[in-house]
């Protein structure tokens, strides 16, 4: 399947689309797309990956993706039997409609908090997943009505974390978003092992050099500074899950134990170690 932007097809006047159990787990999708996204997962332990937000939630996920802030589904690599629901809404709801009624204040709020990405857990997370489970069935009127009220509770609860301290800007247009999401699938499905700048290049169809232009002039760092970075959160994420220190530095593509552990330090400004002592003592 290919990697696309997605959008709402042109030719409906709904500024809702409900994608009812869409199954990507055997896609690495990582896309974006200027609707917001609210998007719950049960029965499943995987990767919120959101902008540059990477982690891990266990056994069900709700997160609202503000516009333009590409992501990874979040059933990529599940093998288990799980079911996800995805809400998307167009901008103009919040340009013509939420931002013109004074009593939508809040819920322009929370459209604004969505470009940091939101992650809800608690009874919040329980009572959206339920009902959003449903709505896929409910006529075109009772869906409007349902999607106002889970806006706002989501709106209204403190039972949220947000998943950037900045909100997330883009860096890319168009053509650099299709480049770099074959960069990051590439990534993604190699960074246990080598990876070289001169194979990256090759899959960009670029020299080494003007690739390292490129990339450099498109995110602000090497491709080597983005690999290690890359890497590290990874490491993290394995660190939390109960793997020691050297089973996870060779299980995320570091060749010596020294250099992983210069190089988490250098990211997180902690050493591994350090680092898991005061999650587990957390």
């Amino acid at each position: 399947m290919k990697i696309q932007l997605e959008t709402i097809s042109p030719e409906t006047k709904s500024p809702f689309r409900v994608l009812h159990e869409p199954k990507l787990n055997d896609l690495f999708f990582w896309h974006f797309h200027p609707e917001y996204e609210l998007v719950y997962i049960e029965g499943a332990t995987a990767t919120r990956h959101v902008g540059d937000h990477i982690s891990t939630y266990e056994e069900s996920d709700l997160v609202f993706i503000g516009s333009n802030i590409p992501h990874l589904n979040f059933d990529h690599g599940v093998k288990s039997n799980y079911r996800m629901e995805v809400l998307h809404i167009k901008p103009s709801f919040r340009q013509s409609f939420a931002n013109e009624m004074p009593e939508l204040n809040h819920i322009q709020v929370l459209f604004e908090k969505a470009q940091f990405g939101i992650a809800f857990h608690g009874e919040t997370k329980n009572e959206i997943g339920k009902r959003i489970k449903k709505i896929h069935a409910l006529a075109p009127f009772q869906l409007f009505v349902e999607i106002m009220q889970l806006l706002n509770v989501l709106s209204t609860t403190n039972e949220y974390t947000l998943l950037h301290e900045k909100p997330f800007v883009s860096r890319f247009n168009l053509k650099e978003q299709k480049r770099m999401r074959t960069i990051y699938a590439f990534i993604d499905e190699h960074y246990q092992g080598k990876i070289t700048v001169e194979e990256i290049a090759s899959l960009c169809n670029l020299s080494k050099p003007a690739f390292c232009r490129y990339f450099k002039k498109a995110t602000g760092n090497s491709f080597v500074a983005f690999l290690n970075q890359y890497r590290i959160s990874q490491a993290k994420r394995l660190l939390l899950t109960g793997k020691n220190i050297t089973e996870t530095c060779f299980d995320c593509g570091f060749e010596s134990l020294s250099y992983f552990n210069r190089i988490f330090k250098k990211v997180t400004l902690e050493n591994p170690s350090e680092f898991k002592k005061r999650y587990l003592n957390n």
